[in-house]
């Protein structure tokens, strides 16, 4: 997998993430008062359209180790999505309501789905393609005389 050429899933990953970080910025210098939620929702739908590119992108690449990747993302995914939850709670809180919470908890679930993509990428782009288990092993008779 390392050899082949595979789409920029960590770069877009990360302008992702960098959007939605600067859309939260961009809320919590507003809050308490007004916010303008024009700038937020422009900056959570680029963000989401980029998760969305990279997944189809992701999906696109032949010979992926799904199996390595589910496996590492699932486990990623379960943690962000408890992270996600606690800073959803405190959202909520601290009494914000309207506007401002839906952008921010919708900045939540790219945050919470697009960091396990980028940790099970991460993971499965340096997997190797040969199955493991009982004779396959870096100790395994098949592997010493490889």
């Amino acid at each position: 997998m390392t050899g082949r050429k595979l789409p920029p899933v960590t770069q877009v990953g990360m302008l992702s993430l960098a959007l939605i970080v600067a859309g939260g910025i961009y809320l919590a210098a507003h809050i308490p008062q007004h916010v303008p939620l024009a700038p937020a929702v422009a900056l959570l739908a680029a963000s989401a359209l980029l998760l969305a590119g990279n997944l189809i992108a992701l999906g696109m690449i032949e010979g992926f180790p799904w199996g390595t990747f589910l496996n590492v993302a699932k486990w990623a995914f379960l943690a962000y999505a408890i992270i996600a939850g606690l800073i959803e709670y405190a959202f909520l809180r601290n009494h914000l309501r309207g506007g401002a919470l839906v952008v921010l908890t919708l900045s939540l679930v790219v945050f919470a789905v697009h960091v396990p993509v980028l940790i099970g990428f991460t993971v499965a782009r340096f997997a190797d393609s040969t199955p493991a288990g009982p004779g396959h092993g870096p100790g395994s008779q098949e592997h010493r005389h490889a």
